[in-house]
């Protein structure tokens, strides 16, 4: 668990680091949709440190937290496959998401292992 405690942990930490900024910039032509999206994510931040503070207990939220990562991941690729999304913050954040996706998806299958082995 130790693995997955740490995964949570650093993926809230950058969460935070990445996204409080975001409350101060500008937010272009529908900031509604803009400080929506920072908002729900920061809250999922929060998901990310009460999974790392007991995985055990918040086990059945991982796969919605690899749900969360997928949901920027999967259309910012597919954007950029078409040519609508340059290569910049947007895209490498998308990408940071996509291997946070995969670790998590690691993460819930050793927490599986070791509820197993608990």
């Amino acid at each position: 668990m130790k693995f997955v405690r740490i995964i949570f942990g650093l993926a809230a930490a950058w969460g935070f680091f990445a996204l409080i900024p975001g409350l101060f910039a500008e937010a272009g032509p529908q900031p509604e949709y803009y400080y929506g999206f920072v908002g729900l994510a920061l809250v999922f931040q929060l998901i990310f440190v009460m999974i790392a503070i007991d995985p055990f207990r918040y086990r059945a939220l991982i796969p919605i937290a690899i749900l969360e990562k997928l949901s920027f991941f999967l259309p910012v690729t597919l954007l950029y496959m078409q040519g609508r999304v340059a290569v910049g913050p947007v895209f490498y954040g998308a990408m940071i998401d996509g291997l946070l996706m995969l670790f998590f998806a690691l993460a819930w299958y050793l927490s599986r292992k070791a509820g197993e082995a608990g």
